[in-house]
């Protein structure tokens, strides 16, 4: 999962704009499903330049309660893994809590924290430096699908190294 957002906070009002998801089963990458959100709300111009998400760009994109359903059916019965997992949490439990009254629920995996463990070697365990470690091209970076994809490819390779050190078990 990866979205991006109006800022850092969501118990401030900062928002979802974009939420991509990417389903990883039998170690291989599955459809990507990826949408902008209309966050109600402006985007920073700090959050533009980053991001290349624009007011022009959401104002007419389904707000999340539009699309709560989908994330929540996708979600449901997986393991959320991110990377820096608590960022998405936060801002999609908040979104489907806001959207619909129901709290999110569930296992989490965060590649940051993966990567900490089996790649102690890098200097950074940015998404941009783990993805350069395993040879992952990241297509749209600070684009929830690009993002999103980076990650799910990164995890296949973390967790090939998990398992050639004798991890094979959550």
């Amino acid at each position: 999962v990866d979205v991006e957002t109006t800022g850092g906070r969501p118990d401030a009002g900062d928002r979802v704009t974009e939420i991509a998801m990417v389903p990883v089963a039998d170690g291989e990458v599955r459809e990507v499903y990826e949408t902008l959100v209309n966050p109600m709300r402006p985007i920073p111009p700090w959050i533009t330049q980053l991001t290349n998400i624009n007011w022009a760009m959401v104002k007419d994109a389904p707000r999340f309660s539009d699309v709560c359903a989908d994330v929540t059916d996708r979600l449901r019965g997986r393991v959320f893994v991110a990377h820096n997992a608590p960022f998405d949490w936060r801002f999609v439990s908040a979104e489907v809590e806001r959207s619909s009254g129901e709290r999110l629920d569930g296992r989490r995996l965060c590649t940051v924290r993966l990567a900490r463990k089996l790649l102690p070697q890098l200097p950074r365990r940015s998404l941009d430096y783990v993805a350069r470690h395993y040879g992952v091209d990241i297509s749209a970076r600070h684009r929830a699908a690009g993002d999103a994809v980076a990650t799910a490819e990164v995890l296949l390779r973390l967790l090939r190294d998990a398992a050639d050190r004798g991890a094979t078990r959550w």
